[in-house]
């Protein structure tokens, strides 16, 4: 038991201010969201012999973009060209973004394959924010990658690393066209749409590689629990978080998605990983948290007059 444990009295709801208590759901509720993503991924893994990876991305795009169809009924008309421009290449975005994370966490253990995901956004970031300080937790990063290395990139598979590479940066336009449907489609509208366009994409290869695997009541009831803890579920949690917490700290907190990631294919999948690796992966984390916090930072400045 930690000495702070003991002498420190635990307060009770009652002795706790209101905006602290918020703050602690609000923590908790961003943590459940990356618990629920990073073991979604673990449960999507599972599936893999089964219905193959190309199937497994089509169940979860197909089921989540049902749910959210239901949920939204999204209105098609009154939107212009662009709108639906977006809305496509948001979807595409999707479809390879999840296409190619799979395929990664099929060659390499989770942790690894999210730290190298996660570099997709948080060069988005450097390049964004177009701050000094920015290149240097960039250079701590790649710092990360190189460590990542030494533990033997032969070792997580060339192939594996090259396709957690393409889902970073995939994520990073996932980003960027999101905030142009936000902007574009009323409440949760554009992703439903988005979801729809994705599932269509990825229905062919899916279909060609899980078969009538993919029917499978067994098969049908994983692909419905992927859905929930890699979409509906964190998606749902994220939206009550942001409305209890800044966006930084909301930021920072999905930074740790490489540790939860690790924890998860640690329980789920028994993927032990070496001392270098794990330093690799908590110098990412760092690096994205420090990018954050000088995102953060910039955003309050005020604009020179």
């Amino acid at each position: 038991m930690p000495v702070t444990e003991i002498l420190l009295p635990t307060p009770s709801p009652a002795d706790t201010p209101p905006a602290r208590r918020g703050g602690i759901v609000a923590v908790g509720l961003v943590l459940g969201g990356a618990l629920s993503v990073q073991f979604g991924a673990a449960v999507a893994a599972l599936l893999f012999p089964r219905t193959g990876v190309a199937g497994a991305v089509t169940l979860r795009l197909t089921i989540s973009a049902v749910l959210l169809l239901v949920v939204c009924r999204p209105r098609l008309r009154g939107h212009d060209r662009s709108a639906w421009l977006a809305a496509g290449a948001f979807g595409l975005a999707l479809a390879g973004m999840n296409s190619l994370f799979y395929q990664a966490i099929e060659r390499i253990p989770l942790g690894p394959a999210v730290t190298l995901e996660v570099l997709g956004p948080l060069a988005l970031s450097v390049f964004s924010a177009r701050r000094l300080a920015s290149w240097g937790w960039a250079g701590l990063a790649l710092a990360g990658v190189a460590l990542l290395g030494q533990g033997g990139f032969d070792r997580l598979n060339p192939v594996g690393v090259a396709f957690a590479l393409g889902a970073g940066a995939m994520w990073a336009a996932y980003i960027v066209l999101s905030a142009r449907v936000g902007g574009r489609f009323p409440g949760a509208d554009g992703l439903a749409l988005a979801l729809a366009v994705a599932a269509l994409a990825t229905l062919p290869l899916g279909i060609v590689d899980g078969g009538a695997a993919l029917l499978d009541p067994q098969v049908l009831a994983l692909g419905a629990a992927l859905a929930v803890l890699a979409s509906g579920l964190p998606y749902t949690l994220e939206l009550l978080a942001l409305r209890r917490m800044p966006t930084a700290t909301f930021a920072v907190l999905m930074s740790l998605g490489p540790a939860v990631a690790t924890l998860a294919g640690w329980l789920v999948l028994r993927q032990a990983l070496t001392v270098l690796e794990c330093a690799a992966i908590v110098l990412v984390i760092a690096a994205s948290i420090g990018a954050v916090r000088v995102n953060a930072a910039a955003a309050r400045r005020p604009e020179p007059r």
